[in-house]
């Protein structure tokens, strides 16, 4: 968006909108800046349009909307082919159909779908192919710094004998029913009102070519299993479940459109020393009563390598140090979060008779209370 204004904004609805609001929100301005509306200024009413497409792009899909919601524009720019939006990236071509009634003629040159989303030739109008879906774990010290890992995915990919034709070598030609283009126009006159619906051609499934000897390798098809590695950036501060998008490697159209995308989620396995909210980490450390009591440092794990922390006397069970910037860093770039280590007083359950009496003694010098009970803890010692 030009003017990278809130998705809500462009399209004058609240942040709780439901998603049939969104919609209606959408076709009331998709007919207001229509270029065919705005004849006096097409060129602005067609970028307007194209904005208010954006964000219904992104509000109307659930999973890029939470992403907004979460991240603001960083969380969903991933999502778009060249990092921003292009018509390339617009899914709801049936809303606008919808709106419309099919794809009429605009007064500059050809149906308005032609001029905004680059041309609908039959290769345009091809279907894409299908997304796949990787899960990927990485381990919290991988994280840290951001790792890179090869994956092996398995899927389908262009045959290699046909090139993804699916015929043999010269043995098709161009399609007599679209002449190659790949679609097929149905003209249907409504009142005054003439409508063209554009359709993929069902004698060559919108390629474009008729097939006159089949590829003997892929069967038709164009296409065959294959597997491809992959080198996948897991970016530093990764947190669960988050997604990546790599465009093209997913798998082939069968159709000769686009490849689908590859989605890598990923998983960041449980550490067992940490424990992690957001960026921050959380560590258990215990103490002996003697440490507690007299002060100590002690050697905390950080994810960089132990440190020393100074534990005054007194402190008691519970007590929480922070370590400042040992934590993790943030994937938004909010710099880095904080470790925070949490004491245990651990209350010795062996002990020596000599030990005991000092005890026994440490009791009455600091006159504290005999514990309640038919006996004393000490009740079954003599006293020396």
């Amino acid at each position: 968006m030009a003017d990278k204004r809130d998705y809500y904004d462009v399209l004058g609805v609240p942040k709780d909108a439901s998603p049939e609001d969104i919609k209606k929100a959408y076709r009331k301005l998709a007919m207001k800046y229509h270029p065919d509306m705005n004849k006096e200024n097409p060129k602005e009413a067609e970028e307007r349009f194209k904005d208010v497409s954006e964000a219904y792009e992104v509000l109307a899909d659930p999973e890029k909307r939470a992403r907004y919601d979460q991240f603001g524009l960083e969380g969903v720019q991933g999502t778009f082919r060249t990092g921003g939006f292009d018509w390339a990236d617009f899914t709801h071509f049936q809303d606008i159909s919808d709106i419309f009634g099919g794809f009429g003629d605009s007064p500059f040159g050809g149906s308005i779908f032609e001029q905004i989303f680059g041309g609908m030739s039959g290769r345009g109008m091809r279907q894409e192919g299908r997304s796949l879906r990787f899960d990927i774990e990485v381990s919290m010290r991988d994280i840290v710094t951001g790792v890179d890992k090869d994956v092996r995915i398995p899927h389908t990919g262009r045959c290699p004998t046909c090139g993804g034709v699916g015929a043999k070598k010269g043995d098709y030609k161009t399609c007599p029913t679209c002449r190659g283009s790949g679609q097929v126009q149905r003209s249907q006159k409504r009142g005054v009102s003439q409508f063209v619906t554009i359709t993929a051609c069902p004698t060559c499934r919108g390629t474009g070519t008729q097939i006159l000897k089949i590829c003997p390798t892929c069967g038709g098809s164009g296409t065959t299993q294959t597997t491809s590695t992959i080198r996948v950036s897991i970016p530093k501060g990764a947190e669960e479940g988050m997604r990546l998008r790599v465009r093209g490697a997913g798998e082939e159209s069968p159709s000769g459109g686009p490849a689908g995308d590859l989605f890598i989620v990923v998983h960041v396995a449980e550490d067992p020393v940490f424990r992690r909210e957001g960026s921050d980490l959380y560590v258990d450390v215990e103490i002996s009563m003697v440490q507690a009591a007299l002060g100590d440092q002690v050697s905390v794990a950080t994810l960089d390598g132990r440190v020393l922390v100074t534990v005054p006397p007194g402190t008691q069970t519970g007590t929480v140090f922070r370590l400042k910037g040992k934590g993790l860093p943030d994937m938004r770039g909010y710099g880095t979060g904080d470790e925070f280590v949490k004491v245990s007083v651990l209350t010795p359950t062996k002990m020596t008779p000599r030990q005991k009496d000092l005890l026994k003694q440490f009791q009455e010098e600091g006159g504290e209370p005999e514990p309640s009970g038919r006996k004393s803890v000490f009740g079954g010692f003599r006293r020396t």
